[in-house]
């Protein structure tokens, strides 16, 4: 009898691994059905990781986004499920128990059926709490074993952990091959091995397809026994994000696997609908180079996802170490050669700080400190002397056991500067504090929301939410999405051309006298200063745009012309200006 295959599409981390932003709520729900209709998933990524923080920081409420997405997938029998960073639940840092414990209840609430149990270290002692949690709230717990390539992380090794989050009652098992640098051979060993022990543990398959091996990967797992594997689907299949669904189904039909068909007219309208999105606003903040296979990945064993901020850091740092090595007489170093150093010198760092596995936010900590030893070696300090107290957590053991064993030149450096050890459990080091953000909900007047999840995204992600609410973040983000598309189009374009551009279907507004500009009066609240627009603010036709106090004293009120959307700004608040100057453009609304 053929084994049978499911297939996840990762329709959240498909974006994550791309660009900075996730589709808004509206589109969630025009791709939903379309995703349907192409009838060969049993499981979709809907939420999770960085999906809530992003919605936050563009202005737009996650929850809301989350029950909407969910929704279709629920009705139809499709699992939806989610990525949780354990010890760190969505965020970069830790969470409280309280706040953790409240996530499954409202993840559950919200229609999400299986969340994604990881941690960067592959602690158990940071998964095994949320098993329990998640499984009290009515969700799947799926324990992950974060994969990576070293001499400590040997089939063995993930096998002991996989006994031990088994144990503590996770019904599934998922290998998350973040990097995709996990070798197959030792893929395919470890799937068996754990099959042969828990024949009814449902094991899937997470692999990135920057360094090359994934195909290979998915092969020689599902050979061995795995269950699910997670796919991608074009335009943000394949580079340094996952397998297109299309020649994962193909090699393994192919290879005689029971697989699902794909509906090819389905998944062509979903590939429209997902360019869509790209060509609207999200492709803004996607870096090409994330389309981008690199065997280099190998090397240094950093995950694909972080290229993009990567090559944006080295960049900087290679300026800053040019400019030293100009001053020194020495022949200045390209972008390769600095790509080349980074690498060799993660392969340094790695060992010495106890291998842990590369994946958020360990595996920007390990960078990190290869990127500021390349400096303080070209000034002459040495390695290990610019580590922030998060660097200096991994290695203390704060965020959880590290698998290997720190070099004593950091023990040595850690017990100089007054650091101390720990092996205390992670969780108990962060007290709860949800009765804070309650406090601070009543205080402000803030519903709790339904299943208390306002509350959630406020202690979840303190900074963004309150921006959310206050309309901030959605000022930042329309300014920043401008900005983007403006460096895009200079990137294209003169000055002259770009302006041109910008203002074909744009209205000036022009000063009808001499005198000062004034945006407002009063700021938006009683501290707040007063200052020009957001870029993006939008007006009615007839609406009060600006104020001039002309030389004689008289505040001339400027109408916003027909209406429409703010795209640039002439005069800052305060500042002087003449008859017929361009006060600034506003893109008409009517076209």
């Amino acid at each position: 009898m053929k084994k049978k295959i499911q297939f996840s599409l990762l329709y959240r981390d498909m974006w994550q691994s791309s660009g900075k932003f996730q589709p808004r709520k509206d589109q969630l729900e025009r791709i939903a059905p379309v995703i349907i209709d192409m009838g060969c998933f049993a499981r979709v990524e809907t939420n999770g990781g960085a999906f809530e923080q992003v919605n936050l920081l563009a202005g737009e409420n996650p929850n809301d986004a989350v029950r909407a997405f969910c929704k279709p997938f629920n009705e139809v029998g499709i699992k939806t499920h989610m990525l949780d960073r354990g010890l760190n639940a969505l965020r970069m840092y830790t969470v409280p128990d309280d706040v953790r414990q409240l996530m499954y209840k409202v993840k559950h609430a919200q229609g999400v059926d299986i969340t994604r149990i990881f941690c960067g270290l592959n602690d158990v002692r940071n998964i095994i709490p949320s098993i329990k949690w998640a499984a009290e709230a009515g969700m799947t717990p799926q324990a992950t074993l974060c994969i990576t390539n070293s001499p400590v992380h040997t089939v063995e090794y993930y096998c002991d952990i996989a006994d031990k989050v088994i144990a503590a009652g996770a019904k599934e098992v998922c290998l998350k091959d973040m990097a995709g640098i996990g070798q197959p051979a030792m893929l395919g060993q470890l799937t068996k091995a754990i099959k042969d022990k828990h024949p009814d543990i449902i094991i899937e398959y997470h692999g990135h397809s920057g360094p090359g091996l994934s195909m290979a990967s998915i092969l020689e797992v599902c050979k061995n026994g795995a269950d699910i594997i997670d796919t991608a689907m074009e335009p943000l299949s394949w580079g340094k994000v996952h397998p297109d669904i299309i020649s994962v189904q193909s090699m393994l039909k192919n290879e005689g696997f029971d697989v699902p068909e794909i509906n090819m007219n389905a998944y062509m309208k979903a590939r429209s609908l997902t360019q869509e999105f790209i060509d609207e606003w999200l492709g803004y903040f996607i870096n090409p180079q994330n389309k981008v296979m690199s065997s280099l990945l190998l090397g240094c064993g950093l995950p694909g996802g972080m290229m993009g901020s990567m090559m944006a850091d080295l960049g900087g740092i290679r300026s800053t170490i040019n400019n030293i090595r100009k001053k020194k007489g020495e022949e200045e170093l390209s972008m390769d050669d600095m790509l080349v150093k980074l690498f060799d010198e993660v392969a340094y760092v790695w060992p010495r700080v106890g291998y842990p596995p590369l994946v958020t936010p360990f595996s920007q900590y390990v960078k990190n400190i290869a990127l500021m030893n390349l400096l303080t070696l070209e000034q002459g300090k040495g390695r290990f002397v610019m580590m922030d107290d998060a660097m200096w957590g991994m290695i203390l053991g704060k965020s959880g056991k590290i698998p290997g064993t720190i070099d004593p030149e950091l023990v040595e450096l850690a017990k100089a500067q007054g650091r101390e050890f720990t092996d205390a459990d992670p969780h108990t080091l962060i007290p709860n504090n949800l009765d804070e953000f309650k406090k601070e909900m009543d205080e402000n007047g803030w519903d709790y929301g339904k299943d208390d999840e306002e509350l959630f995204e406020l202690a979840m992600h303190p900074e963004q939410y309150r921006n959310y609410k206050s309309g901030q973040a959605k000022k930042n983000f329309l300014a920043d999405l401008q900005k983007a598309k403006d460096a895009k189009l200079g990137s294209q374009l003169t000055p002259e051309q770009l302006s041109a551009f910008k203002h074909a279907k744009a209205d000036a507004v022009v000063a009808p006298v001499r005198g000062q500009v004034f945006w407002e009066f009063n700021g938006e609240g009683e501290c707040a200063p007063s200052v020009e627009p957001y870029i993006g603010k939008e007006y009615k036709e007839g609406d009060v745009f600006c104020y001039i106090q002309a030389p004689w004293g008289e505040f001339v009120e400027v109408p916003a012309a027909m209406g429409g959307k703010l795209v640039e700004i002439g005069a800052k608040q305060g500042s002087k200006i003449n008859k017929g100057d361009v006060v600034a453009y506003i893109e008409r609304a009517h076209e």
